[in-house]
């Protein structure tokens, strides 16, 4: 049987940002195995980052570190599809997988001329999907996820997989703490926003009949080392900030607590304005450094784990003493991440062996 991760409580993401090459998932996740990160977290885009496609990839080279689709959307495929991916995945990775779903882009599903999503099509398809993998039927079922006259898969199925819900709002939070087995925040979160939002997971989960504990909290902190190149620095900081800004920042300016005066700022910046792609894709040394002295407060950069290795290692302490269980060390490939990983052995705690690697479960 294959050791334990080293580090159960912490991930990374693979291919993160944006990426030409899925290839390249391959090495990256034999490198954070051998690193000896817990798990290797999959987000998904419509270009080349289909999210069954990669977590196959993933779990097929791989013996011992989770893997999580973190996330997809509950209603670009049909329920029986992501529940057969899905226990395909559970299956072939010998429980190592995570089924992580969240709501989207309301102006990409409108663009696209599918529904958007809601709290209650979230809610409607984790229970029709647990039905699936439980061995049951869904018979008749007239609800948020659709209207199905019959689905099964397997009458024999007992299939235990867990599911993680991306949460940034309060009403999604509190989800999150009703149904899912784990819940994955969003980059750029206040220390103080991650402590409130870890107290509504909890209260939400208890108020829901659940143990609060077994519900598996992740932080995802931009983790940024002064290692890496200056222009690389700014595309994974400043133009990952501005990107969050540009599709949905009234969404994350309000979860922190923000001031929607530097948001209205941001936006009606000449740059900003008509601005042809995403930062993090196509923004330029100049284009990001304006953004970064001339338009963004520090204090929306400083929700990061940015310096030394020792630096970002501090970070993560910070945000399990905010409440968090785990650690998404997110916009940072497996290879840069080699220092942090370093300077964490140093100061981590203990207690932590304990997490299993599959990133959904707490126990």
């Amino acid at each position: 049987m294959p050791e334990a991760p080293e580090f159960p409580e912490l991930a990374c993401y693979g291919l993160a940002g944006h990426s030409s090459q899925p290839a390249d998932l391959i090495d990256e996740v034999r490198l954070a195995e051998r690193l000896g990160l817990g798990s290797v977290f999959l987000s998904e885009r419509f270009n080349v980052k289909d999210a069954a496609v990669m977590a196959g990839l993933a779990v097929g080279v791989s013996e011992r570190i989770g893997v999580a689709t973190a996330a997809t959307n509950p209603h670009t495929r049909h329920p029986l599809v992501t529940a057969t991916m899905v226990t395909t995945l559970h299956r072939a990775s010998g429980g190592r997988y995570a089924l992580g779903l969240g709501r989207g882009f309301d102006l990409l599903f409108d663009l696209m001329g599918v529904e958007r999503v809601t709290g209650a099509r979230l809610r409607d398809t984790v229970e029709i999907l647990r039905t699936l993998w439980s061995g049951g039927s869904v018979v008749g079922h007239d609800g948020p996820a659709g209207r199905f006259d019959y689905l099964s898969q397997d009458s024999s199925f007992d299939e235990h997989i867990p599911v993680l819900m991306m949460a940034i709002g309060g009403r999604t939070l509190e989800l999150a703490g009703q149904v899912a087995d784990g819940v994955v925040l969003h980059t750029f979160f206040t220390d103080d926003t991650l402590r409130r939002a870890v107290e509504v997971i909890r209260n939400a989960a208890a108020d829901a009949g659940r143990d609060p504990a077994s519900v598996r909290i992740w932080s995802v902190l931009a983790t940024v080392t002064d290692q890496v190149p200056v222009e690389l620095r700014l595309r994974k900081l400043v133009g990952r900030l501005a990107t969050y800004l540009q599709g949905y920042g009234q969404v994350l300016v309000r979860a922190n607590g923000w001031d929607p005066a530097d948001l209205e700022r941001f936006r009606n910046d000449h740059l900003v304005q008509g601005y042809p792609g995403a930062f993090d894709a196509v923004g330029t040394v100049e284009e990001l450094t304006h953004l970064r002295d001339e338009v963004l407060p520090a204090a929306w950069l400083s929700a990061s784990a940015t310096g030394s290795p020792a630096d970002c290692a501090a970070r993560i302490s910070d945000q399990l003493e905010a409440g968090a269980d785990s650690v998404v060390l997110h916009g940072a490939t497996p290879a840069e991440l080699a220092p942090v990983l370093d300077a964490w052995r140093v100061v981590r705690p203990d207690g932590l062996d304990a997490l299993p690697a599959n990133p959904g479960w707490m126990r």
